[in-house]
């Protein structure tokens, strides 16, 4: 079994630093930064906001692994978007990497 050289914030970067990775990043911080100006302006007016499931819901099914009560909740909505953001970076670093493996061993991709 060929030993991995590579340190864990290095494969993490390798993972993280894709088109993928980065625009899912992106979608998450969107959402968050939507998420608070919705809970500013709703709490200025008194009205309670569900807008915080969306950040959630797009870091859902990572964000949902442990459930927590209160300010410890929003701990889980960043973890669960690196998470889902390297699950996605390895995938596309799966795809986009496969052929030239396949060439590298003699294999062609017929």
């Amino acid at each position: 079994m060929a030993k991995n050289s590579r340190s864990l914030p290095q494969t993490l970067r390798h993972y993280l630093v894709n088109p993928l990775a980065l625009g899912y990043l992106g979608v998450v911080l969107a959402v968050c930064l939507w998420v608070t100006v919705d809970t500013i302006s709703a709490a200025s007016s008194g009205d309670a906001s569900f807008a915080i499931l969306w950040a959630v819901l797009v870091t859902a099914p990572s964000s949902m692994l442990l459930s927590f009560a209160g300010p410890a909740a929003l701990v889980m909505i960043p973890i669960g978007a690196v998470v889902q953001a390297v699950a996605l970076g390895a995938l596309y670093r799966h795809i986009t990497e496969r052929p030239a493996r396949g060439i590298e061993n003699g294999i062609s991709g017929v």
